[in-house]
């Protein structure tokens, strides 16, 4: 290695800083030899999901079995000496062990000798799955309770004859005193451990499904994450945070996708107010445009009474969300957002709307709290539902809890191990060029336009929960057309694209590309 005998006073600066960590020349050299080593290793296996949306059974399963890594483990080990069907049952004790073990023990009568064939294949695929790593960072993965007895395990060969017999008596040990089944446990927690060194989730963890927040509990227990942040994400952060449009905007579509269970149950927002106000406001009114989707195996567990229900909350929070959404967009005209706002494009007596400068038949103009002469204020009625859920948003400690670490652990990019991770697409002109965007009078576009539109996102979060009227300031032009301010969060901005490239189709619909 070619010594270098001068130094810029950047380069100084940094060696000043390494000399307070490494202060001898024997700390500085062993650093470099291990990581050096590192470098040589193979790189850990990295999990990359994307659109959970909520289907936290599916998600479980992907990450019980790591996608796949572990089976192909099992059968690069044992494919000459154990049949498919063990192989198999096998990887199912690795992905959920105490729901195996409480199967296998009501058909074993003698669990010692399954005990003891299986721990010393787990401790084989666990030997595998670990070879990557140096033994540092294993030593740090495993569990506390038996860390130096797994340790042990996991380098001494068996092979070694004056070794067997050690070997042999750490197994032996653990079936006599009646641990085996919670040393089992742990060891198949550590394969998976060990089996995926980082998770991304490159967006979409939130909306349609039904328990996003147990995927949130599962994410903050994990190993090694990080978080792209998708528009159904940045919607709940945004109510968490207390803008009044994006609680109406996450209501909408939690009713629309009959998904309330992560709102009531996951995160304890009564909706008792909004189902009150709906049943007295939209009583008589035609709501069946609004009947929320009922599929799967529960769409049948539900009345009638319960489905006019849920399409008059449906349309009561839906008038309310257009009523938000064009206050926004008349009070920022830099969003050159003029074309969204409809409701006083309305003709009541001939059921019509213009958009665009064409005119179209509509199919619902039965909106009681929409005066024509003022349709974008709320009745006090409505505001004083849309408050007390917003205060609901902001005062659930779970959800709080959740939108932290997706601060914490998120971002609108990644760049990890020479990839570039994002959710949706980046914003371009028509030439193929990065579209531009004006922000506190500069000119930006790219990774610097992402880069300020998460700082602020950042800064407005922590220096205090979003009103309506300071969203303005986390509600950048551009960012906030594109990520916040519209029901779907994407949509165009001043002719280009937003982030998640979402546009309104000519009958007044969203489609995407």
């Amino acid at each position: 290695m070619k010594r270098k005998k001068t130094f810029s006073q950047e380069e100084l600066r940094y060696l000043k800083l390494l000399a307070q960590q490494y202060p001898t020349v024997q700390a500085a050299s062993s650093e470099i030899i291990n990581l050096q080593a590192i470098l040589n290793l193979p790189k850990g296996t990295e999990h990359f999901i994307s659109d959970l949306h909520g289907e936290y059974e599916a998600f479980l399963h992907i990450l019980n079995s790591c996608s796949g890594v572990i089976k192909e483990k099992v059968d690069d080990l044992y494919a000459a000496t154990i049949s498919k069907a063990d192989r198999d049952e096998l990887c199912t004790l690795i992905y959920y062990p105490e729901d195996k073990l409480e199967q296998l023990h009501e058909t074993y009568e003698d669990m010692d000798e399954w005990y003891r064939i299986t721990l010393h294949r787990l401790i084989e695929i666990c030997r595998w799955v670990s070879s990557k790593y140096t033994r540092s960072k294993v030593r740090k993965a495993l569990p506390r309770d038996y860390a130096y007895i797994i340790d042990e395990l996991l380098h001494t060969h068996y092979e070694e004859t004056d070794k067997r017999d050690y070997y042999e008596n750490i197994i032996s040990t653990i079936i006599d005193i009646g641990r085996a089944s919670d040393f089992l446990v742990q060891l198949c927690e550590l394969i998976k451990r060990l089996a995926v060194d980082h998770l991304h989730v490159v967006g979409d963890i939130f909306d349609r499904g039904p328990r996003a927040d147990i995927i949130m509990d599962s994410l903050l227990d994990y190993h090694s994450v990080d978080i792209q942040w998708g528009n159904h994400d940045i919607l709940w952060m945004g109510a968490a945070s207390g803008s009044r449009t994006l609680v109406a905007t996450v209501l909408a579509n939690s009713i629309h996708y009959n998904n309330l269970e992560v709102i009531e149950t996951g995160y304890g927002i009564s909706l008792r107010p909004l189902s009150v106000f709906a049943n007295e406001v939209y009583r008589d009114c035609d709501v069946h445009r609004f009947a929320g989707k009922l599929t799967g195996p529960d769409a049948d567990q539900y009345s009638e009474k319960d489905k006019l229900l849920s399409a008059r909350m449906h349309k009561a929070i839906t008038i309310i969300l257009f009523k938000l959404e064009g206050q926004k967009i008349m009070r920022n005209p830099c969003f050159r957002m003029d074309d969204r706002l409809l409701l006083d494009k309305i003709n009541y007596e001939d059921k019509t709307v213009v958009v665009d400068g064409k005119t179209y038949a509509m199919e619902d103009t039965d909106f009681p709290t929409v005066d024509p002469a003022d349709p974008y204020t709320l009745t006090p009625e409505e505001e004083k539902l849309i408050n007390q859920l917003t205060r609901s948003f902001r005062h659930s400690e779970k959800l709080q809890r959740h939108v932290r670490f997706l601060y914490s652990k998120g971002s609108l990019y990644k760049i990890f191990n020479g990839n570039l991770l994002f959710h949706g697409c980046i914003p371009m002109a028509e030439d193929g060029s990065l579209l531009t965007f004006q922000a506190d009078g500069k000119t930006l576009s790219g990774k610097a336009f992402l880069d300020y539109a998460d700082l602020v996102a950042r800064r407005e979060y922590v220096s205090d929960f979003i009103t309506d009227s300071k969203a303005t300031l986390l509600l950048l032009p551009a960012l906030l057309a594109a990520l916040l301010v519209l029901s779907v969060a994407t949509v165009l901005v001043g002719g280009g694209q937003g982030l998640f490239r979402r546009r309104r189709s000519g009958r007044g619909r969203r489609i995407r590309h």
